[in-house]
C-alpha cells in the first residue's frame, strides 16, 4: 500500500477498514474499552457509541484477516494530496470519537480523511 490508501479488511461477517500511513502504520477506529483490535456489531462500542482512533501496525490490526487496498470511491470522489491525507488523519491519533454504526463507523472515518466526506456502502 501507498500512504493515503483506503485498507479494507476482511473480517467474518463484515469489513474493518483503516487508512495506510506508511511503513506499516494504519490510523483506524478501534474499541474504546480495550482487548478487541477493530469493531463490530457485538463490540461493547456500538453499545457505549463511543471508539478511539488508534495508530497501530497493519499486521497487527489484520491479524489472519486477509487486507487489500480498496480506493473503490476514487472513481466518483477526488482524494486530497497524500500529504494532506496523512496530515489530516494523525491530528486524530489516540482521540476519542462518535461511533454509530450506520452514520459513523470506521469506513466513514477513513474515507473522511481522504476524501473529506464519510462514505459507507456496507451500511
Amino acid at each position: 500500500p501507498n500512504p493515503g490508501d483506503l485498507i479494507e479488511i476482511k473480517r467474518p461477517g463484515y469489513e474493518h477498514w483503516a487508512l495506510y500511513l506508511g511503513k506499516g502504520y494504519v490510523i483506524h477506529v478501534t474499541n474504546i474499552v480495550g482487548g478487541a483490535s477493530s469493531l463490530s456489531a457485538s463490540s461493547g462500542t456500538i453499545l457505549t457509541r463511543r471508539a478511539k482512533v488508534k495508530k497501530e501496525l497493519l499486521e497487527e490490526v489484520a491479524g489472519n484477516n486477509d487486507w487489500a487496498v480498496n480506493n473503490k470511491y476514487d472513481r466518483f470522489r477526488t482524494p486530497f494530496p497524500m500529504e494532506e491525507i496523512i496530515r489530516r488523519a494523525e491530528r486524530w491519533i489516540d482521540v476519542v470519537v462518535l461511533y454509530r454504526l450506520f452514520f459513523k463507523n470506521c469506513e466513514h472515518f477513513v474515507t473522511e480523511l481522504r476524501y473529506g466526506e464519510g462514505l459507507s456502502e456496507q451500511v
